[in-house]
C-alpha cells in the first residue's frame, strides 16, 4: 500500500472526543467519542461507532494531551475517519 501522508503517523489507541456546530452554536453536548487510532502533527485517524450526523468540519479533543484540534475531513468509512488539522499542531505532539 502507498504512503500518501506527508507526515508519518505513531500509532497509538486514545481516546478522543468530537465536538461541532449546531443550531449556530457551539454546544458541549453536541459531539461523539472516538478512539485516535493514530496521530501526526499533520492529521489524525479516528475510529467513531457511526459517522453519520459528524459534519466535514469540527473540534477534536484529546483529554490525555490536553489537546484541542480543529479537524477537516479527507475521507471516511461508516466508522472511521482520517482527517487533517487545519492549522498548526501543538507542540509536544508526538509523530
Amino acid at each position: 500500500m502507498n504512503e500518501r501522508r506527508k507526515v508519518p503517523r505513531g500509532r497509538l489507541p486514545k481516546t478522543g472526543f468530537i465536538r461541532f456546530h449546531r443550531d449556530g452554536g457551539f454546544h458541549q453536548n453536541n459531539g461523539v467519542d472516538c478512539w485516535v487510532r493514530n496521530l501526526s502533527p499533520a492529521g489524525a485517524h479516528l475510529e467513531v461507532a457511526s459517522q453519520i450526523g459528524i459534519p466535514d468540519e469540527f473540534v477534536l479533543w484529546i483529554g490525555a494531551d490536553e489537546l484541542t484540534l480543529s479537524c477537516h475531513e479527507v475521507w471516511r468509512t461508516t466508522t472511521r475517519l482520517g482527517v487533517k488539522f487545519n492549522t498548526q499542531a501543538q507542540p509536544g505532539l508526538a509523530a
